[in-house]
């Protein structure tokens, strides 16, 4: 009787224990994904260009920014003019791009509250070895676009409303240039961002505009070789902007902000200025002189 009693007594205790685990481990199960789900909503989204993700730069960048605040970023890699789209439809928290005229405007139209300069680095004029236009070690960039097109030389453009592409078609302006009515000839748009235009350009021998960074980067050179550098009119200026909750509600503002301070701090500043491709350094920061 003693020995049922005692057995009673254990297996009782066994089920309140089972049945305690099942409870704890029950509230475990409606507090754990809360949590989960706020864990994973420290992230934000950054439109940018393809140059800082082609050339690798974000890829040393932000692991140390992640590390530092335990904020994920999230790189939506488009030309600039589709980036700013993102940003102005609410679909991103940060705008990292390359063409100051829409930075600015971004800012004035009431979606950021302030643009700061982050870094720069130039735009380079690559082509044939050959270089059938007779351009190589020109100075004045006009100048030697304007050879381009009285060669009828190929030349591949991004045709896709990025920073480079805004540069490229100023740059074809002050060479009075009308690439549109060359379009689908000598003039060949690809549509597509940096490193697709540079195979397009490598496999036609044709000539091309890049950004130093993703040419650096880049390994599918083939023939090409840089031809044309050095003009101040190829400066490459990058900003950075936080998009505004006043335009964009659901934007993470306070983490976006995070990042921009992190960005033009001293040590994200280090950390552009540290990566290097093949011993050369690929970005500038500058963020320590005056932003707008």
């Amino acid at each position: 009787m003693l020995k049922h009693d005692l057995t009673r007594r254990t297996l009782g205790g066994r089920l309140l224990t089972a049945a305690a685990g099942l409870l704890i481990a029950g509230g475990l199960a409606g507090v754990l994904p809360a949590d989960q789900a706020r864990a994973q909503d420290k992230f934000i989204t950054v439109a940018s260009t393809t140059s800082t993700q082609n050339s690798g730069l974000f890829d040393e960048m932000l692991p140390k920014f992640t590390e530092a605040t335990g904020i994920e970023v999230r790189v939506v890699a488009v030309g600039t003019g589709q980036a700013i789209k993102l940003a102005r439809s609410c679909d991103a928290d940060v705008l990292f791009v390359h063409h100051k005229p829409s930075e600015v405007k971004f800012v004035e139209d009431g979606f950021g509250a302030k643009r700061h300069d982050v870094m720069y680095n130039d735009f380079v004029i690559v082509g044939p070895a050959d270089d059938p236009a007779g351009v190589k070690g020109m100075k004045d960039v006009a100048a030697a676009l304007s050879k381009v097109a009285g060669a009828e030389a190929p030349f591949a453009s991004r045709g896709d409303d990025s920073g480079t592409h805004k540069k490229e078609l100023s740059l074809w302006k002050a060479a009075e240039v009308d690439v549109a009515s060359a379009s689908g000839g000598w003039y060949r748009e690809t549509g597509s961002g940096m490193g697709a235009t540079l195979n397009t350009a490598s496999g036609m021998d044709a000539y091309a505009m890049s950004d130093r960074a993703t040419w650096l980067a880049f390994e599918n050179r083939g023939n090409l070789e840089i031809l044309v550098q050095g003009d101040e009119r190829l400066f490459n200026q990058y900003g950075i902007i936080a998009v505004s909750k006043d335009k964009c509600p659901s934007v993470k503002a306070d983490l976006a902000q995070s990042f921009v301070d992190w960005v033009v701090s001293k040590e994200g500043q280090q950390a552009i200025a540290d990566y290097k491709r093949g011993g050369e350094q690929l970005f500038f920061p500058n963020a320590d002189k005056a932003g707008s």
